[in-house]
């Protein structure tokens, strides 16, 4: 998909709602199993758990457990402690990181860490995890286990490569898809995998659900790259910008960087790699980005990745809601605006 096909595909709308609506009942229980399970005697942890877990965040990677339990044919609630742990890991992680990258705001909320602290921001995180490791076993199977905590060690190892690569303005498309891909996409991946796994799929039907999830989270971090060079805090729930001031090379930046050559590389070897910012730098870095094509670029990618999370869905019956509903997942991914 070009540039000028992937925009013309963002401006047909995409809605969720209808995802939202087959999966209200499978997520009310699973949003009771998550408050119950964040519960602890040491106060600082549920309410440091509910002001990240209680805001209005879509749920997505619980909301994909089971999805993918309910299109490969499950009738019980199997899927929904597993729905449950992945909504945990990926709490967690989010804890963990904001720590690591210091940053201000997470889901349009002052982060944990600025309240709290940081040791008790990544203890929480701890806890979090351990919960996540509870309901995986009480869920009774070893397969799932396998799947969500390997998924655990993947996403821990793309942290520390992308915090060993900070910086970096030499980093490549494939090294930097090969960072969220374990990063991002891998819980994605995973959450999808247990789901399918949760309802006796075939190992076919297994695998293509994992590479929907893992295409549909490539698809999303390159949409959230893109939208912090393109957004507002207003309405990303964070600051744009971060990215920048972090220094992280995403794609969006490396693109720039690529497009711009040695007439900017002053700029950012001051800004970037050596992380030396004035106030008025990152609308600089944004006007590059968005006139040499690199967010559309970036997009452009986000919608390629789309389009083989949908195909990957072409085993399951068109009679059933749940894959429509996958596909449409699939076009938000790159359409959302935050």
């Amino acid at each position: 998909m070009d540039a000028a096909s992937a925009a013309i595909a963002r401006e047909k709308p995409v809605s969720i709602d209808g995802l939202l609506e087959l999966a209200k009942p499978d997520m009310a229980k699973v949003d009771a199993l998550i408050r119950d399970r964040m519960q602890s005697p040491v106060s600082v942890i549920p309410a440091l758990a509910e002001h990240l877990i209680g805001g209005s965040a879509k749920r997505l990677r619980p909301l994909l457990t089971i999805a993918a339990a309910r299109v490969a044919g499950a009738q019980d609630d199997a899927c929904l402690k597993l729905a449950a742990a992945v909504e945990f890991i990926h709490t967690a992680t989010l804890l963990h990181d904001d720590v690591v990258d210091s940053s201000q705001l997470r889901r349009g909320k002052v982060a944990a860490h600025l309240i709290w602290g940081a040791p008790a921001s990544v203890l929480v995180g701890d806890f979090l995890f351990a919960r996540a490791f509870e309901l995986m076993v009480e869920a009774g199977s070893m397969q799932a286990l396998e799947i969500l905590a390997r998924a655990s060690r993947v996403i821990a190892e793309g942290e520390v490569l992308q915090l060993t690569r900070a910086h970096d303005l030499n980093l490549s498309q494939d090294l930097y898809l090969e960072i969220i891909k374990a990063k991002t996409a891998e819980l994605f991946a995973a959450a999808a995998e247990a789901g399918a796994v949760s309802a006796g799929a075939s190992p076919e039907r297994r695998e293509a659900l994992r590479k929907f999830g893992q295409d549909l989270g490539l698809a999303f971090q390159l949409v959230d790259d893109a939208l912090d060079y393109s957004g507002d805090a207003a309405t990303l729930g964070k600051n744009a910008g971060d990215d920048f001031r972090e220094g992280k090379a995403t794609l969006p930046l490396l693109l720039a960087i690529a497009k711009t050559g040695a007439a900017e590389k002053p700029f950012w070897d001051r800004t970037v790699g050596r992380r030396e910012q004035t106030d008025e730098d990152f609308e600089r870095a944004r006007s590059l980005v968005a006139t040499t094509g690199a967010d559309a670029a970036t997009l452009a990618l986000a919608g390629d990745y789309a389009a083989t999370a949908k195909a990957q869905l072409a085993d399951f019956a068109t009679s059933n809601s749940w894959r429509p509903a996958l596909e449409d997942l699939a076009d938000f991914a790159v359409q959302r605006k935050a």
